[in-house]
């Protein structure tokens, strides 16, 4: 970790899964500071004590910082001195963002506009904001803010020299046993005697845990360029698929299963790469890796000057891509901490 070395890191909507891992990761490393700004004082009183605890030989590193991603003065507040920034701050439910699109608006993009202002203000060198594959194609509010965040992301990296602030976006998909996922309700369904509810069976969803979504990131903070999107290549499987391997691994009955239907905003599949971005996406081995459209508002030019040549790519989404059969998904999910975790407590 030594492009950490002595560095001071901030981590936006801190408190998060995505926070979480990042401390887990970080923590003993020999990074200078981690700053968790959010905005709930709760999670943040918890997370001090849990880290104090389990780490207590370098918990001084954290240091939290109440404030909003809505309200830049709060954002400015907590950026001297940061030099890189993970930005993770977001409305991530579904349905609730289908019922208040503008609180959605608010945070996803609005909020990234001012992380992405104030770093540029504060001299960050580097900021990686986390965007989701429902912002490829999307059709709820969630994916239409996340989008939106992407296109912010992608223009104010156009406007500021890379050399002094580098902004790179990742893209992700459902990350198993975050912070409101779908495994830990299904655990506690198998424990309470409910039905294990699904939505559709034949919906299907990229899988990832949240070590890759740590990956990802750092991958993009070494080699992405400004304005890159970075994608993972990621697995998927199907909704019923992944149910039955947390049935198996926690002793429930496939029978129990009840299809409650799809909910406001879902898709039967998701997208990481459009058709349009795979025009011009490179190959990384396990990632993808997007490029910023550098051309200006010239338009003209383009009508004698366009673009021939196309990557042979195709859209990548979770239909098309390898779909895991029962035993693979029980691996990767037997792999999570947090279901050893879990299982441990069902053995007691």
């Amino acid at each position: 970790m030594s492009l950490f070395t002595g560095k001071t890191l901030m981590i936006t909507g801190g408190t998060g899964s995505f926070g979480n891992a990042v401390l887990n990761r970080f923590l003993k490393t020999d990074i200078g500071e981690i700053r968790v700004f959010s905005r709930d004082e709760k999670k943040q009183d918890d997370m001090r004590h849990e880290f104090q605890a389990k780490m207590p030989e370098v918990a001084e590193k954290i240091k939290f910082y109440i404030g909003d991603v809505r309200d830049i003065a709060s954002v400015k507040n907590a950026m001297h001195g940061v030099d890189y920034i993970f930005h993770a701050a977001a409305l991530k439910q579904v349905p609730s963002c289908e019922f208040f699109p503008i609180e959605a608006v608010k945070t996803n993009v609005l909020g990234t506009e001012n992380v992405l202002t104030a770093a540029i203000e504060e001299g960050v060198k580097t900021v990686i904001c986390l965007s989701t594959d429902k912002a490829a194609y999307p059709v709820n509010a969630m994916g239409t803010s996340k989008a939106m965040m992407e296109k912010v992301i992608v223009a104010k990296s156009r406007t500021v020299d890379p050399k002094k602030t580098k902004i790179c976006c990742t893209r992700y998909g459902n990350v198993m046993c975050s912070r409101g996922s779908v495994i830990p309700l299904w655990i506690d369904q198998i424990r309470n005697g409910q039905p294990i509810t699904i939505t559709e069976p034949s919906m299907t969803r990229f899988i990832m845990s949240l070590d890759e979504a740590v990956d990802l990131v750092l991958f993009a903070f070494e080699h992405g360029e400004s304005g890159d999107i970075l994608v993972q290549k990621a697995p998927a499987c199907t909704i019923k698929t992944q149910a039955e391997a947390v049935i198996e691994m926690f002793g429930g009955k496939k029978e129990d299963i009840k299809v409650i239907g799809i909910r406001h905003g879902e898709k039967m599949y998701e997208t990481l790469l459009t058709n349009e971005e795979c025009a011009h996406a490179i190959d990384m081995g396990n990632f993808y890796r997007v490029p910023c459209d550098k051309r200006g508002l010239n338009y003209d030019k383009y009508f004698n000057e366009g673009n021939k040549d196309r990557n042979p790519l195709t859209e990548f989404n979770s239909n098309n891509t390898k779909l895991l059969t029962l035993e693979e998904v029980k691996n990767t999910i037997g792999k999570l901490q947090y279901i050893k975790d879990e299982l441990n407590k069902t053995e007691k």
